[in-house]
Formats: C-alpha cells, structure tokens, sequence
C-alpha cells in the first residue's frame, strides 16, 4: 500500500472525511449537473440520456487492414471510431522518405493521400459514425482527408461528426511529433478553427490534451492546469486572429488520462471541469453556456500497463474506466491488456470494449449523474485539485502564457520532475505495482500477440508511387503553388491545401510546402 497516504499529485489523504475537511462555502452543495459551473457534469441527465461514446483507438499496417479492424469493432458494438496514425504520418512524411524507414504502419496507419484514407474509410457510413483522430501537427490535412472522403460519399458537411485532436503545444513538452515553430503551428489551428466555423459546424476542432503529459508522467494536477493553460494559450490565439469567443469556443474539446488512484481521477475530472468553465466566463467574457462546458474524451492509462503478468491489466483498465465514468466523460477508450507489448490483437480489443459495456449496462453506475458527488472525500479532493491547478495557472501567467512556458523549457522540467518522484516510488517498493514490484512470477507464461506483415513498407510505397503516375501533375503543382503564397501571406491555408489534397496532392508533399514558409521547430537547449 502507498505507506505516506498521499495521491500521485501529493495530496495528503485524511483516514475519513466529514463535514469540516471541504473547504470554501459549500453549504449550497456541489450544484447540479448541466448547471454553471458544470461540476456534476455537463450535461443535466448525462448518462440516463445516453451512455458515453465507445471508442477503442486503432490504427496500425495498411489503411486496408485496418478498415478491417475499424468494422470489426463497429460489429462488436462500438460507437465511434479513434484513428492512430504512424509515426511519419504525424511527422508530416511520405512513406517512401528516408525518415519513414521502420516505421511505416508501426504505431498507427500509413496515410500518404487520399487513396489510402478513402481506403481507410471504405464501407464506413460517415453520417452516421463520429471519429476521433489523434493527429497534430498534420491535423488539418487529415482533417481535409477525411471531408473529401465524406464528400464522396454524399454526406453533407452538418452531418460530419468527430474531433482532430490538433493540439501541437502538447507535442513541445510530452511528445515531440512537432514539425513548425509554435506560431506558426498556433496560425494553422486557428486557420483550422475558422474553415470549420465556415465548412464543417459540427467537427470538434481540437483536443486539448493532458494525455501525453500524465503519460509522459504528469501528475493529475499538473495534467488539469497545464491542459487549461494550453487551451486558454488557444483561445487567445483565436481571438487574436478574429474570431469572436462564442463563434469557436463551443467547439473545444479535451482529452484526459486516467490513472489508477481512483479517487483523485475522478476529482480531477470535475475540479478540470469547474475550472474550465470560470475561465470561459471570467476571463474571455463567454456568454454561450457550451463555451462553458468541458467536454472530453478519456482513454485509460497506457503507463499504468505493465509488461509481466499482462491479464492484469485488465482489471487495472477496469478501474480506470470505472473513473473515467464516475468522473463524467463523454467519450472513452479502454487499453488492450496486451499493449505493453504490441499492438491490440483483436481479442484483447474485444475485452477492452466489453469492458466497457459491462460497465455502461450492467453495473448501474451510469443510471444517476455524478454518483459521487456530495461525498466528503470527492469534494475536498475536488477543491484542493483546483486550489493547486490554480496556482500553477498563476504561475503560467507570470511567465506570459503557456507558449512561453513551453518555449523557456519549464513545463517540460515540471513533467519530468514528477516523472522522477514516481518512477523513484516504484524502484523503493513504496508505490506498488502488481506483478512487477511485488507478488511477481518467477516465469511468465506467453501472450499470443498481433504481428505486422513484413512486407508492409514496400506495399505502401508501391501504392504511393502509383498514384504519383496517375494522378494530374500540373493540377497537383498549381495547388501546391497556391497553398504556398496563401502560407506566405494571410489567407486561410486549409483552402487551398484541400484543392491540392483533392487532387492527389501527399501529406508530404503539402507539409513540404509549409516547411518551406515555416521552418522547422528546433527544441532550445536548457
């Protein structure tokens, strides 16, 4: 057991809670859910009004396979898709450059144009299916990708539903699928915010991630305050650039981790709730209560899965979701048990959404909005959550935003401090972990693992080189030409970059464009 009763942020946890451990007023209670400030939940029935949306991220091989994997899931009772990419993809690189070498498919699928995302979503009624794609710094071609798919198929541009996660000041401080400098990367979004304000209303046009900064090993407070701070560093952004705060703002939305300290997980959820929605109002005047809301989608913790004893996994993925649900999110993924050693195999896929389901219509936990609520522990956690979230936004503010609090490298220094602190608890034996630090075995018996074709990488770049040969080359040049003066100057780059794409342009013919305007990002050395 952890021997110093504090939670992964450090939160001293009293042996009971009563009345007098809540701090502040509450003598009028938590509120009420769908209310200002949306504590309880966004939404006043929430899950008695429908269940949270079901999504199992997938991704991996050819744009084929994993049409096949996306169908499979829908069969077994999904309800919206969650796309991985591979590494070059999200590093804006063809599948035949140099730096694609090894890891075409490896981490998510290969997308080079449109023929692979047309393939990807073959069979795939868009009207109907809502998808998430954890993509940033190509975002807005995926984004564009995926519109003309949908325009291939008949479906109207109100019926497309889905989120790009398109949060690139994460990737400086916990992932580093980074290509332009931050202003840069902050005009592409904004330009992505505005196009979908005008082209697609219903698209979710950011993510705003604290994921990868508790993977990366944040601790729950650092992950609600510094994903605010990102996503108040992104409202500036769009304000500066024009657009009033109530025209974008109810299109936001977040995505969170959830980690194995049930309690605190899902205090976190609230308290980032709460917060968020007094930043709206107080700080950018927002009037509309769905620039108020919080929405976010959750997916169990991939650095809570251990390698040895992988079933066990399985009951931690339980937890978290269990969390995730308490807590009130509108959308989540559950962890394959076999991911700490390779990608899902389908039948440890299927137990990570049955996971799931057992959850949403057996359990009862979703008959009642925010169960939890009103109890002593959860509303003090709550409140000293967002007590210490505060402080670090003050903080953040006094540096001059999150951009610079990035760019100074301090951010990152804090992720990697704590990262420290708990890698030190579990070396110790103070903070236990099933399996590998205690009740261990002396032999593991085998798992029986997805594996990747071999021959994926020369496929792809067969595929990729045969577009180029028949696609029109001087319609693909003349939009190129023009994605590049509109980067150059100040239209809106999504314009022409879907005239190109819709041609058979490449993702990494079109974020070589941009490199070329923008430069690459260099990290600075601290």
């Amino acid at each position: 057991m952890n021997q110093d009763r504090t939670t992964d942020s450090g939160i001293e946890v009293q042996p009971l809670y009563d009345a007098s451990s809540l701090s502040g007023d509450h003598s009028a209670g938590p509120g009420r859910p769908g209310e200002f400030p949306f504590t309880r939940g966004v939404y006043a029935g929430m899950y008695r009004q429908r269940l949270w949306t079901m999504r199992q991220y997938a991704g991996f091989g050819s744009a084929q396979e994993t049409n096949t994997r996306f169908r499979y899931l829908l069969g077994a009772g999904q309800t919206g898709l969650s796309v991985a990419f591979d590494l070059p993809t999200q590093m804006g690189y063809d599948s035949d450059h140099p730096k694609a070498m090894a890891e075409v498919g490896r981490v998510g699928v290969a997308i080079d144009s449109l023929a692979d995302m047309e393939m990807l979503l073959r069979d795939i009624p868009l009207d109907e299916v809502s998808t998430s794609m954890t993509i940033n710094a190509t975002a807005s071609i995926l984004l564009l990708l995926y519109q003309l798919v949908a325009e291939k198929q008949g479906v109207s541009p109100e019926k497309i539903t889905g989120t790009t996660q398109n949060d690139i000041l994460k990737e400086y401080t916990a992932r580093g699928t980074y290509i332009y400098p931050p202003k840069p990367s902050m005009r592409i979004i904004t330009d992505l915010f505005a196009y979908c304000r005008d082209e697609l209303p219903r698209w979710n046009t950011i993510s705003i991630s604290g994921y990868h900064m508790r993977e990366a090993g944040s601790t729950a407070v650092q992950e609600v305050a510094f994903t605010i701070a990102d996503g108040i560093a992104y409202v500036e952004a769009a304000i500066a650039a024009g657009l009033p705060v109530d025209d974008f703002a109810p299109r936001l939305s977040f995505f969170f981790a959830c980690h194995m300290n049930f309690f605190e997980e899902v205090a976190k959820f609230r308290a980032a709730r709460r917060l968020w929605a007094r930043v709206m109002k107080e700080r950018f005047g927002a009037e509309n209560p769905k620039s108020l809301m919080l929405r976010f989608h959750t997916q169990t913790g991939g650095a809570t899965l251990t390698a040895q004893q992988p079933e066990n996994n399985i009951v931690r993925t339980a937890l978290e979701a269990l969390a995730a649900v308490m807590g009130g999110t509108q959308s989540l993924h559950t962890n394959s048990f076999d991911e700490a050693l390779a990608l899902p195999s389908e039948k440890a896929a299927r137990i990570a959404l049955r996971t799931q389901q057992v959850i949403g219509y057996e359990s009862g936990v979703a008959d009642s909005a925010d169960p939890l609520g009103g109890s002593w522990m959860v509303e003090s956690l709550t409140d000293e959550i967002e007590r210490r979230a505060v402080e670090y936004l003050d903080r953040i503010d006094a540096m001059g935003g999150a951009v610079e609090a990035i760019e100074s490298g301090w951010m990152k220094d804090e992720i990697e401090e704590a990262a420290y602190r708990i890698n030190q608890g579990i070396e110790s034996g103070s903070r236990v972990v099933v399996g590998v630090n205690r009740f261990a075995l002396e032999t593991e018996e085998p798992v029986e693992l997805h594996s990747l074709d071999p021959e994926l990488q020369r496929d792809q770049v067969a595929r990729l080189t045969k577009i180029r040969e028949q696609r029109d080359q001087a319609e693909v040049d003349t939009a190129l030409k023009e994605l590049e003066a509109a980067a150059a100057g100040s239209e809106n780059v999504l314009y022409p970059m879907k005239r190109a794409l819709a041609a058979y342009a490449t993702l990494g013919e079109v974020s070589d464009v941009l490199r070329g305007i923008f430069g690459e990002y260099a990290p600075r050395a601290h």
